[in-house]
């Protein structure tokens, strides 16, 4: 496989796109699309088989990942059984293809991904795995949901309205003026075609009050297993919940409240999205320092074992 790729002669710039929702999914597609027609880059796909959303970053560890080339005009790709931070890493590994790209783009996710929603993605994840290789990366995602009768319209418009960004960071790359110390997180508003441009902001404290309901196998349907895997399974399994024995109860995941902010900023990543502008938001590996925290745990943390001894006697 690694033979399969772009020429070493060819100079033009090389993108790796990956994604959450799967090689198939539309928001990939058209981001391939788009990048394949400005004839200005090499374009390079490595995105998991199927949908692996909120996966965070994850990675497959206890077995092997299988890999597939998969057709896509103007691309070389393949399909990964992996994470997106699976197919990152296996993208970058010279495994497949036989040069490092220059930057990988991981989207274009369908939902967004703003606040402390950028810690359960895996599209935010695939850009991170980049980071953690030092490449430079952007995590994409545009703010729709469902199923849309102009959907495929509505991803390429919103890979559209990136490419100058990504363009923009590749001259930067070109010049090695790009900074090193974070990837983008970009969110797209759901009215792509009325965006009001772009702005910088940062990520906020936006989340979705979350509940479990009891579900019974009719209304949940097929469903993953970790019950069903050991060291030897060579895959997650999907089983039939009717087959589960009568010890089990079945849950799922539901909204049960509105999404919340507590961050009042107003360069906050959500509310800057909401008002309608593609929010560019510079991210790091891992979450800062909380100052204040740092303050009160200095004082407080001498005193942990003196605390202990006292109340032992």
């Amino acid at each position: 496989m690694g033979n399969d790729g772009v020429s070493n002669s060819d100079h033009l710039p090389s993108i790796m796109v990956t994604n959450d929702d799967g090689i198939d999914a539309p928001g990939l597609r058209a981001l391939v699309a788009v990048l394949v027609s400005t004839r200005r880059f090499h374009v390079l796909v490595c995105a998991p088989h199927s949908e692996k959303s909120a996966v965070s970053h994850s990675i497959t560890w206890r077995h092997p990942v299988a890999v597939k080339r998969v057709e896509i005009e103007g691309a070389t790709a393949f399909a990964v059984s992996g994470t997106p931070a699976d197919c990152t890493s296996i993208g970058l590994s010279k495994a497949l293809f036989p040069t490092t790209p220059d930057l990988v783009l991981s989207g274009i996710n369908m939902g967004s991904n703003c606040g402390y929603h950028i810690v359960y993605s895996g599209t935010v994840a695939g850009a991170r795995e980049a980071f953690f290789h030092g490449i430079p990366a952007v995590s994409m995602s545009y703010e729709c949901y469902g199923s849309r009768p102009n959907i495929l319209q509505d991803f390429t418009l919103a890979a559209q309205a990136c490419v100058p960004i990504i363009s923009a960071i590749i001259d930067e790359i070109k010049s090695n003026s790009y900074p090193s110390s974070c990837f983008l997180n970009i969110d797209v508003p759901a009215d792509v075609a009325n965006h009001k441009g772009y702005r910088l902001t940062k990520q906020g404290k936006s989340i979705y009050k979350m509940g479990w309901k009891q579900v019974t196998s009719d209304t949940h349907g097929k469903m993953l297993s970790s019950m069903t895997m050991d060291s030897t399974s060579p895959a997650p399994m999907e089983i039939d919940a009717p087959n589960l024995s009568q010890e089990h109860t079945l849950f799922r995941r539901e909204v049960i409240g509105g999404e919340y902010d507590e961050d009042a900023d107003d360069d906050g990543d959500r509310k800057v999205l909401k008002e309608g502008y593609i929010t560019v938001t510079p991210l790091v590996a891992l979450s800062q320092t909380d100052t204040g925290s740092q303050a009160y745990f200095k004082s407080w943390l001498p005193g942990v074992v003196e605390r202990s001894s006292s109340s032992a006697l």
